[in-house]
């Protein structure tokens, strides 16, 4: 039986999250279909100090979501264009968060191509910008949770084994933050999956 994730999942600790959420299935409603994808890559942004996250420095608008409640979901844009999923983690007002970077297609996969206009597989979701495209995923989500009843986008367990080994690297897209930050081993992904954004 599938089983979707409870707030208390998401109040771990933030490295454990990202780790944790490996093999888990992102699951969103449409109406009457869902399209699903098993995480295959995250990455985690811890705290007021990293020079990566949105949180470092001060609250705004924009990333005040991540100070709040485990279990919400905080999108933003990039580029002005394409959306970016995380889940909010840890305690009330420590701003922490797990990006997803990537997924397996799993079901709606037709749905999927229509959305992403392409027909590769291994293209429709092997990226941030792309499984949001694939899912459906935008702003009209931001600060919504991942938990309860009547939520249209969350994260289930379902049986099947997670028998697969798990490999760490620096964040991608970050230099800004400098090479202490942009390095810090809080990539986490599932090794040898060929919809890993980058290896």
């Amino acid at each position: 039986m599938n089983k979707k994730l409870s707030r208390q999942f998401y109040r771990q600790p933030t490295l454990k999250v990202a780790k944790a959420l490996l093999g888990k299935y992102l699951v969103r409603r449409i109406g009457q279909q869902k399209l699903v994808g098993r995480i295959v890559e995250t990455e985690a942004y811890l705290g007021y100090q990293d020079e990566a996250s949105h949180a470092f420095g001060k609250i705004t608008a924009r990333n005040e979501i991540m100070f709040a409640l485990a279990g919400f979901w905080y999108v933003y844009l990039i580029y002005g264009i394409f959306s970016c999923l995380n889940i909010v983690t840890q305690e009330k007002g420590f701003p922490a968060a797990v990006l997803i970077r990537a997924l397996e297609p799993i079901e709606g996969i037709g749905t999927m191509k229509r959305l992403r206009k392409k027909s590769n597989l291994r293209d429709l979701s092997s990226g941030p910008g792309k499984l949001c495209q694939a899912l459906k995923i935008d702003r009209s989500l931001n600060k919504t949770k991942a938990f309860g009843q009547n939520c249209c986008l969350w994260i289930e367990q379902r049986k099947e084994p997670n028998n697969f080994k798990i490999g760490s690297s620096g964040r991608i897209g970050v230099d800004y933050a400098g090479p202490y930050w942009a390095s810090r081993p809080w990539r986490f992904f599932i090794k040898n999956n060929q919809f890993v954004s980058k290896k």
